[in-house]
């Protein structure tokens, strides 16, 4: 498991296993939010295992799966929701962190500038420039 903190209330990952969720809990997060598809990954490590284990731990889990084709407002709005309720720190995961980064900026486009929610995922090697004009036009929308 690779923890990759965005800021001190947001993290990504690649994906987890039940066994990782202790060393989560450890790390002091309260939330886990999987964006990753069950259809792409084998049971062990689909949702319901992993939340078996986030429950079971006394965390939160979040199901909020983005595939290819399918970013909608309703996915943004969930992760947005899951953050803003979060009791303490979240901890996304998907298949790279990629998909969970693209969300969090996404979800606080309006909230922190836009070179913010480009540069901090950049530092783990998540590439959102392409997002600018789309985090850019969310955020005037709100502002």
């Amino acid at each position: 498991m690779d923890i990759r903190p965005l800021t001190e209330s947001y993290a990504v990952s690649p994906q987890i296993d039940p066994d990782d969720v202790d060393a989560i809990r450890a790390a002091g997060y309260v939330t886990v939010i999987n964006n990753r598809p069950d259809a792409e990954n084998p049971p062990e490590r689909q949702s319901a295992a992993v939340r078996a284990a986030v429950e079971a731990a006394g965390m939160t889990f979040v199901e909020n799966p983005l595939s290819h084709g399918n970013l909608t407002e309703e996915i943004v709005t969930r992760q947005r929701d899951a953050i803003a309720e979060a009791s303490g720190p979240v901890f996304a995961y998907c298949a790279s962190g990629n998909r969970s980064s693209v969300l969090w900026a996404l979800a606080q486009a309006g909230a922190r500038p836009v070179d913010e929610l480009i540069d901090l995922p950049a530092r783990f090697g998540y590439q959102l420039g392409g997002l600018r004009p789309l985090l850019e036009a969310r955020a005037a929308e709100k502002g």
